[in-house]
Protein backbone atom coordinates (compact mmCIF):
# COMPACT_ATOMS: atom_id res chain seq x y z
CA UNK A 1 0.00 0.00 0.00
CA UNK A 2 1.37 3.66 -0.94
CA UNK A 3 2.14 5.73 1.21
CA UNK A 4 -0.48 8.13 0.17
CA UNK A 5 -3.35 5.93 0.22
CA UNK A 6 -2.17 4.67 4.26
CA UNK A 7 -2.51 8.58 5.28
CA UNK A 8 -6.11 8.83 3.30
CA UNK A 9 -7.25 5.82 5.36
CA UNK A 10 -5.78 7.29 8.76
CA UNK A 11 -7.46 10.70 7.36
CA UNK A 12 -10.76 8.53 7.22
CA UNK A 13 -10.77 10.44 3.37
CA UNK A 14 -13.55 9.36 0.99
CA UNK A 15 -14.18 10.43 -2.34
CA UNK A 16 -13.61 12.43 -4.10
CA UNK A 17 -10.87 13.38 -2.22
CA UNK A 18 -7.76 12.02 -1.64
CA UNK A 19 -3.97 12.36 -0.72
CA UNK A 20 -2.03 13.89 -3.73
CA UNK A 21 1.36 14.14 -1.71
CA UNK A 22 3.31 13.74 1.22
CA UNK A 23 6.28 15.87 2.47
CA UNK A 24 9.07 15.30 5.74
CA UNK A 25 11.09 17.85 7.19
CA UNK A 26 13.14 16.61 9.72
CA UNK A 27 14.89 19.10 10.42
CA UNK A 28 12.22 21.73 10.64
CA UNK A 29 9.87 18.70 12.89
CA UNK A 30 7.31 18.93 10.37
CA UNK A 31 4.69 16.92 8.38
CA UNK A 32 2.49 18.14 5.26
CA UNK A 33 -0.13 16.42 3.64
CA UNK A 34 -1.94 17.51 0.48
CA UNK A 35 -5.18 16.19 -0.01
CA UNK A 36 -7.36 17.01 -3.47
CA UNK A 37 -10.20 15.94 -4.97
CA UNK A 38 -10.58 14.15 -8.43
CA UNK A 39 -11.48 16.42 -11.22
CA UNK A 40 -15.34 16.77 -12.40
CA UNK A 41 -16.22 15.84 -8.69
CA UNK A 42 -19.52 17.19 -7.74
CA UNK A 43 -20.49 19.42 -4.62
CA UNK A 44 -23.14 19.83 -2.19
CA UNK A 45 -23.85 23.71 -1.83
CA UNK A 46 -22.55 24.63 1.90
CA UNK A 47 -25.45 27.11 2.44
CA UNK A 48 -29.10 25.42 0.77
CA UNK A 49 -27.19 21.61 0.98
CA UNK A 50 -28.26 21.35 -2.73
CA UNK A 51 -26.26 18.49 -4.17
CA UNK A 52 -24.22 18.37 -7.64
CA UNK A 53 -23.01 21.51 -7.33
CA UNK A 54 -19.81 22.32 -9.97
CA UNK A 55 -16.74 23.75 -9.25
CA UNK A 56 -16.41 27.48 -9.94
CA UNK A 57 -12.90 27.88 -8.62
CA UNK A 58 -10.82 26.74 -5.31
CA UNK A 59 -8.76 28.36 -3.28
CA UNK A 60 -5.85 27.21 -1.52
CA UNK A 61 -5.93 26.48 2.58
CA UNK A 62 -3.80 24.92 5.50
CA UNK A 63 -5.14 23.17 8.87
CA UNK A 64 -2.76 22.25 12.05
CA UNK A 65 -3.55 18.42 12.61
CA UNK A 66 -2.44 16.05 15.13
CA UNK A 67 1.39 15.52 15.78
CA UNK A 68 3.00 12.77 13.83
CA UNK A 69 5.27 11.61 16.78
CA UNK A 70 6.95 14.48 17.94
CA UNK A 71 6.57 16.54 13.95
CA UNK A 72 4.07 18.85 13.65
CA UNK A 73 1.39 17.69 11.03
CA UNK A 74 -0.02 20.20 8.10
CA UNK A 75 -2.98 19.55 5.66
CA UNK A 76 -3.45 21.61 2.41
CA UNK A 77 -6.32 21.60 0.13
CA UNK A 78 -7.69 23.29 -2.95
CA UNK A 79 -10.85 23.68 -1.29
CA UNK A 80 -13.58 24.47 -4.20
CA UNK A 81 -16.17 26.80 -4.21
CA UNK A 82 -19.39 25.72 -5.96
CA UNK A 83 -21.59 27.55 -8.40
CA UNK A 84 -24.84 27.08 -7.00
CA UNK A 85 -27.54 27.97 -8.89
CA UNK A 86 -29.86 29.32 -5.76
CA UNK A 87 -26.64 30.73 -3.66
CA UNK A 88 -24.20 31.67 -5.79
CA UNK A 89 -20.43 30.94 -5.35
CA UNK A 90 -19.88 29.35 -1.95
CA UNK A 91 -16.71 27.99 -0.55
CA UNK A 92 -17.64 23.76 0.43
CA UNK A 93 -17.30 22.31 3.39
CA UNK A 94 -14.22 20.05 4.23
CA UNK A 95 -14.68 16.27 6.22
CA UNK A 96 -11.47 17.16 8.45
CA UNK A 97 -12.14 20.78 9.75
CA UNK A 98 -15.20 22.54 10.71
CA UNK A 99 -15.95 26.31 8.57
CA UNK A 100 -13.43 29.27 9.21
CA UNK A 101 -11.42 26.79 11.38
CA UNK A 102 -7.25 26.98 11.23
CA UNK A 103 -7.31 23.48 13.23
CA UNK A 104 -8.32 19.79 12.43
CA UNK A 105 -11.30 18.63 14.46
CA UNK A 106 -9.28 15.86 15.56
CA UNK A 107 -6.98 18.92 16.72
CA UNK A 108 -9.73 20.61 18.58
CA UNK A 109 -11.04 17.22 20.15
CA UNK A 110 -8.33 17.01 21.45
CA UNK A 111 -7.32 20.16 23.06
CA UNK A 112 -10.87 20.24 23.95
CA UNK A 113 -10.79 16.78 26.00
CA UNK A 114 -7.13 17.86 27.39
CA UNK A 115 -8.00 21.44 28.56
CA UNK A 116 -10.53 19.89 31.21
CA UNK A 117 -8.00 18.28 33.00
CA UNK A 118 -5.14 21.27 32.46
CA UNK A 119 -4.38 24.77 32.89
CA UNK A 120 -4.61 27.07 29.93
CA UNK A 121 -0.81 28.30 28.88
CA UNK A 122 0.44 25.10 29.43
CA UNK A 123 -1.78 22.90 27.45
CA UNK A 124 -0.93 26.10 24.90
CA UNK A 125 2.55 25.21 25.24
CA UNK A 126 2.10 21.46 24.88
CA UNK A 127 0.05 21.86 21.42
CA UNK A 128 1.81 24.42 20.73
CA UNK A 129 -0.63 27.00 19.32
CA UNK A 130 -1.09 30.44 20.95
CA UNK A 131 -3.29 30.86 24.18
CA UNK A 132 -5.65 33.07 22.06
CA UNK A 133 -5.99 30.53 19.23
CA UNK A 134 -6.64 27.46 21.88
CA UNK A 135 -9.61 30.16 23.49
CA UNK A 136 -11.30 30.66 20.14
CA UNK A 137 -10.94 26.71 19.98
CA UNK A 138 -12.96 26.14 23.38
CA UNK A 139 -15.20 29.08 22.92
CA UNK A 140 -16.71 28.08 19.91
CA UNK A 141 -17.74 24.26 21.31
CA UNK A 142 -19.12 26.33 24.44
CA UNK A 143 -21.41 28.73 22.48
CA UNK A 144 -22.82 25.56 20.05
CA UNK A 145 -23.18 23.30 23.45
CA UNK A 146 -24.88 26.65 25.51
CA UNK A 147 -27.49 27.10 22.39
CA UNK A 148 -28.09 23.09 22.76
CA UNK A 149 -28.68 22.99 26.33
CA UNK A 150 -32.08 21.96 27.44
CA UNK A 151 -33.37 24.14 30.01
CA UNK A 152 -36.77 22.79 29.75
CA UNK A 153 -36.81 21.20 33.36
CA UNK A 154 -35.52 24.02 34.73
CA UNK A 155 -37.38 25.15 38.14
CA UNK A 156 -35.67 25.46 41.11
CA UNK A 157 -32.62 27.78 41.15
CA UNK A 158 -29.57 28.11 43.19
CA UNK A 159 -27.87 32.13 43.55
CA UNK A 160 -24.68 32.55 44.28
CA UNK A 161 -21.75 34.47 44.18
CA UNK A 162 -17.65 34.36 44.33
CA UNK A 163 -15.14 36.66 43.89
CA UNK A 164 -13.32 37.03 40.27
CA UNK A 165 -10.52 38.55 41.45
CA UNK A 166 -9.64 41.06 44.53
CA UNK A 167 -11.62 44.82 44.77
CA UNK A 168 -14.79 43.70 44.87
CA UNK A 169 -15.07 42.10 41.67
CA UNK A 170 -17.81 39.58 41.49
CA UNK A 171 -19.62 36.50 39.48
CA UNK A 172 -22.95 35.82 39.95
CA UNK A 173 -23.75 32.15 39.33
CA UNK A 174 -27.35 30.24 38.41
CA UNK A 175 -27.46 26.41 38.88
CA UNK A 176 -29.50 23.85 38.41
CA UNK A 177 -30.43 22.53 41.48
CA UNK A 178 -31.98 19.35 40.51
CA UNK A 179 -29.03 18.70 38.16
CA UNK A 180 -26.26 20.02 39.52
CA UNK A 181 -25.06 22.26 36.66
CA UNK A 182 -23.88 25.71 36.47
CA UNK A 183 -26.70 26.83 33.56
CA UNK A 184 -25.71 31.49 33.77
CA UNK A 185 -23.24 33.50 35.07
CA UNK A 186 -23.00 37.34 35.07
CA UNK A 187 -20.51 39.95 35.95
CA UNK A 188 -21.03 41.47 39.56
CA UNK A 189 -23.99 41.00 41.84
CA UNK A 190 -26.06 43.85 41.52
CA UNK A 191 -30.11 43.67 40.88
CA UNK A 192 -29.18 43.40 37.27
CA UNK A 193 -27.91 40.09 36.94
CA UNK A 194 -31.36 38.90 37.56
CA UNK A 195 -32.56 40.71 34.91
CA UNK A 196 -30.02 39.12 32.92
CA UNK A 197 -31.12 35.75 33.56
CA UNK A 198 -34.48 36.48 32.83
CA UNK A 199 -33.91 37.69 29.30
CA UNK A 200 -31.57 34.72 29.06
CA UNK A 201 -34.55 32.36 30.16
CA UNK A 202 -36.66 34.66 27.42
CA UNK A 203 -33.90 34.31 24.60
CA UNK A 204 -33.65 30.84 24.75
CA UNK A 205 -38.05 30.72 24.05
CA UNK A 206 -38.57 29.82 27.64
CA UNK A 207 -41.36 31.63 30.03
CA UNK A 208 -39.53 33.09 33.16
CA UNK A 209 -42.37 31.86 35.11
CA UNK A 210 -41.54 28.39 35.34
CA UNK A 211 -38.77 28.76 37.70
CA UNK A 212 -40.74 27.87 40.79
CA UNK A 213 -37.81 28.51 43.89
CA UNK A 214 -34.82 30.43 44.03
CA UNK A 215 -32.68 29.10 47.30
CA UNK A 216 -29.93 32.08 47.63
CA UNK A 217 -28.88 34.40 50.34
CA UNK A 218 -30.29 37.24 51.67
CA UNK A 219 -28.43 39.62 50.04
CA UNK A 220 -30.80 43.04 48.98
CA UNK A 221 -29.42 43.41 45.24
CA UNK A 222 -30.77 39.64 44.56
CA UNK A 223 -33.47 39.73 46.52
CA UNK A 224 -34.73 43.43 44.83
CA UNK A 225 -33.79 41.82 41.05
CA UNK A 226 -36.44 38.85 41.90
CA UNK A 227 -39.26 40.78 43.19
CA UNK A 228 -38.84 43.08 40.16
CA UNK A 229 -38.58 39.91 37.85
CA UNK A 230 -39.25 36.25 38.88
CA UNK A 231 -42.33 37.94 41.49
CA UNK A 232 -44.52 34.15 41.04
CA UNK A 233 -41.69 32.52 42.94
CA UNK A 234 -40.88 30.82 45.98
CA UNK A 235 -37.76 32.36 48.26
CA UNK A 236 -35.86 29.61 49.99
CA UNK A 237 -32.94 31.16 52.27
CA UNK A 238 -30.05 29.01 52.27
CA UNK A 239 -29.89 27.70 55.85
CA UNK A 240 -25.69 27.54 55.56
CA UNK A 241 -25.87 31.33 55.11
CA UNK A 242 -28.11 31.67 58.06
CA UNK A 243 -26.11 29.91 60.41
CA UNK A 244 -23.06 32.03 59.15
CA UNK A 245 -24.90 35.13 59.98
CA UNK A 246 -25.85 33.80 63.39
CA UNK A 247 -21.71 32.76 64.04
CA UNK A 248 -21.16 36.12 63.15
CA UNK A 249 -23.14 37.72 65.36
CA UNK A 250 -21.94 35.05 67.96
CA UNK A 251 -17.85 36.53 67.33
CA UNK A 252 -19.13 40.08 67.91
CA UNK A 253 -20.08 39.58 71.40
CA UNK A 254 -17.48 37.99 71.68
CA UNK A 255 -14.97 40.58 70.57
CA UNK A 256 -16.79 42.82 72.54
CA UNK A 257 -16.32 40.99 75.66
CA UNK A 258 -12.72 39.99 75.09
CA UNK A 259 -11.42 43.81 75.74
CA UNK A 260 -12.60 43.51 79.52
CA UNK A 261 -11.96 39.36 79.52
CA UNK A 262 -8.50 38.66 78.53
CA UNK A 263 -9.18 34.52 78.63
CA UNK A 264 -11.16 34.93 75.70
CA UNK A 265 -8.24 36.24 73.38
CA UNK A 266 -7.56 33.86 70.86
CA UNK A 267 -10.72 31.57 71.46
CA UNK A 268 -12.89 32.51 68.17
CA UNK A 269 -12.61 28.99 66.38
CA UNK A 270 -13.68 27.37 69.91
CA UNK A 271 -17.30 28.83 69.87
CA UNK A 272 -17.66 28.79 66.12
CA UNK A 273 -16.92 25.54 65.53
CA UNK A 274 -19.37 22.57 65.77
CA UNK A 275 -19.45 20.31 68.52
CA UNK A 276 -18.66 17.41 66.69
CA UNK A 277 -15.80 19.38 64.67
CA UNK A 278 -13.58 20.06 68.61
CA UNK A 279 -10.98 18.35 69.88
CA UNK A 280 -10.80 16.78 72.73
CA UNK A 281 -8.77 19.44 74.35
CA UNK A 282 -10.96 22.21 72.78
CA UNK A 283 -14.01 20.70 74.49
CA UNK A 284 -12.14 21.20 77.60
CA UNK A 285 -11.37 24.30 76.93
CA UNK A 286 -14.71 25.58 76.10
CA UNK A 287 -16.59 23.53 78.69
CA UNK A 288 -14.03 25.64 80.95
CA UNK A 289 -14.80 28.76 79.82
CA UNK A 290 -18.49 28.24 79.66
CA UNK A 291 -18.49 28.15 83.86
CA UNK A 292 -17.11 31.62 83.84
CA UNK A 293 -21.18 33.39 83.28
CA UNK A 294 -19.59 34.92 79.91
CA UNK A 295 -21.97 36.86 77.55
CA UNK A 296 -20.17 35.03 74.71
CA UNK A 297 -21.53 31.47 76.44
CA UNK A 298 -25.01 33.28 76.39
CA UNK A 299 -24.99 33.93 72.93
CA UNK A 300 -23.34 30.79 72.10
CA UNK A 301 -26.13 28.87 73.56
CA UNK A 302 -28.89 31.29 72.13
CA UNK A 303 -27.60 30.19 68.46
CA UNK A 304 -26.72 26.56 69.27
CA UNK A 305 -30.83 26.42 70.12
CA UNK A 306 -31.26 28.21 66.70
CA UNK A 307 -29.57 24.69 65.08
CA UNK A 308 -32.38 22.99 66.39
CA UNK A 309 -35.11 24.76 64.16
CA UNK A 310 -33.60 22.80 61.28
CA UNK A 311 -35.02 19.32 63.07
CA UNK A 312 -38.56 20.17 63.03
CA UNK A 313 -40.24 18.04 60.25
CA UNK A 314 -43.13 20.29 59.06
CA UNK A 315 -43.89 24.09 58.50
CA UNK A 316 -46.21 24.43 61.75
CA UNK A 317 -43.89 23.15 64.40
CA UNK A 318 -40.60 25.34 62.60
CA UNK A 319 -43.23 29.02 63.04
CA UNK A 320 -43.57 27.86 66.88
CA UNK A 321 -39.83 27.20 67.22
CA UNK A 322 -38.89 29.95 65.59
CA UNK A 323 -41.12 32.41 67.58
CA UNK A 324 -39.82 31.36 70.60
CA UNK A 325 -35.98 31.55 69.50
CA UNK A 326 -36.91 35.11 68.36
CA UNK A 327 -38.50 36.20 72.09
CA UNK A 328 -35.61 34.81 73.68
CA UNK A 329 -32.85 36.18 71.04
CA UNK A 330 -34.85 39.93 71.62
CA UNK A 331 -34.78 39.98 75.08
CA UNK A 332 -30.84 38.41 75.64
CA UNK A 333 -29.83 42.16 76.05
CA UNK A 334 -26.83 41.19 73.66
CA UNK A 335 -26.58 43.89 71.04
CA UNK A 336 -25.36 41.46 68.50
CA UNK A 337 -27.93 38.75 68.70
CA UNK A 338 -30.63 41.24 68.92
CA UNK A 339 -29.40 42.31 65.66
CA UNK A 340 -29.66 38.88 64.26
CA UNK A 341 -33.09 38.46 65.16
CA UNK A 342 -34.32 41.78 63.70
CA UNK A 343 -32.75 40.08 60.47
CA UNK A 344 -34.40 36.73 60.99
CA UNK A 345 -37.48 38.70 61.36
CA UNK A 346 -37.15 40.40 58.20
CA UNK A 347 -36.89 37.52 56.40
CA UNK A 348 -39.16 35.45 58.25
CA UNK A 349 -41.31 33.72 55.17
CA UNK A 350 -37.79 32.83 52.94
CA UNK A 351 -36.22 30.59 56.03
CA UNK A 352 -39.60 29.12 56.91
CA UNK A 353 -40.35 28.22 53.32
CA UNK A 354 -37.55 25.45 53.92
CA UNK A 355 -40.07 23.52 55.46
CA UNK A 356 -42.91 23.31 52.58
CA UNK A 357 -39.61 23.42 49.39
CA UNK A 358 -36.43 21.91 51.94
CA UNK A 359 -33.21 23.28 49.02
CA UNK A 360 -30.22 24.36 50.06
CA UNK A 361 -27.52 25.97 48.53
CA UNK A 362 -24.72 23.41 49.39
CA UNK A 363 -25.11 22.35 45.28
CA UNK A 364 -24.06 25.50 44.64
CA UNK A 365 -21.13 25.87 47.12
CA UNK A 366 -19.64 22.79 45.50
CA UNK A 367 -19.77 24.01 41.69
CA UNK A 368 -18.13 27.32 43.53
CA UNK A 369 -15.24 25.07 44.54
CA UNK A 370 -14.81 23.51 40.86
CA UNK A 371 -15.17 27.35 39.59
CA UNK A 372 -12.15 28.47 41.81
CA UNK A 373 -10.11 25.68 40.52
CA UNK A 374 -11.02 26.48 37.01
CA UNK A 375 -10.21 30.49 37.58
CA UNK A 376 -6.95 29.40 38.84
CA UNK A 377 -6.04 26.98 35.75
CA UNK A 378 -7.54 30.03 33.42
CA UNK A 379 -4.62 31.96 35.44
CA UNK A 380 -3.99 35.18 32.78
CA UNK A 381 -7.19 35.03 31.22
CA UNK A 382 -8.01 38.19 29.45
CA UNK A 383 -11.82 38.32 28.75
CA UNK A 384 -14.58 38.09 30.97
CA UNK A 385 -15.90 35.90 28.10
CA UNK A 386 -12.79 33.34 28.46
CA UNK A 387 -13.42 32.57 31.71
CA UNK A 388 -17.38 31.77 31.18
CA UNK A 389 -15.54 29.28 28.68
CA UNK A 390 -14.01 27.27 31.06
CA UNK A 391 -16.38 27.25 33.78
CA UNK A 392 -19.83 26.47 31.55
CA UNK A 393 -17.43 24.16 29.44
CA UNK A 394 -14.89 22.51 31.25
CA UNK A 395 -15.89 22.33 35.04
CA UNK A 396 -19.65 22.91 36.21
CA UNK A 397 -21.65 23.16 32.89
CA UNK A 398 -22.41 19.81 32.08
CA UNK A 399 -23.36 20.24 28.51
CA UNK A 400 -24.58 17.31 27.08
CA UNK A 401 -23.43 18.04 23.35
CA UNK A 402 -19.94 18.31 24.69
CA UNK A 403 -19.76 14.64 25.00
CA UNK A 404 -20.40 13.70 21.72
CA UNK A 405 -16.87 14.78 20.22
Amino acid sequence: MANTELFALALGLTAPWYVQDITFDAEAHRLDLDIDFHAGSKFTCPSCKRTGCGVYDTQKRTWRHLDFFQHQAYITARVPRTHCPACGVKLVDVPWARAGSGFTLLFEILALTLAQNMAIRPLARLLQIHTDSLWRILGHYVHDAVKTMSLTELEQVGIDEIAMKKGHHYLTVFGDLAQSRVVYLAEKRESTVIQQFHDFLTARGLDPAQITHFCLDMWPAYLKGLEDNFAGSTIVFDRYHLMAKANLAVDLVRRQEAKERKELKSTRYLWLKGQTKLSKKEKEQLESLSQLNLKTSRAKRIIDSLRLLWECKEYDQAQRFLKKWYFWATHSRLTPIKEFAKTVKAHWTGILNFFRSPITNGIIEGLNNKIKVAMRRAFGFKTYRYLTTIIICLVAGKLASLARY
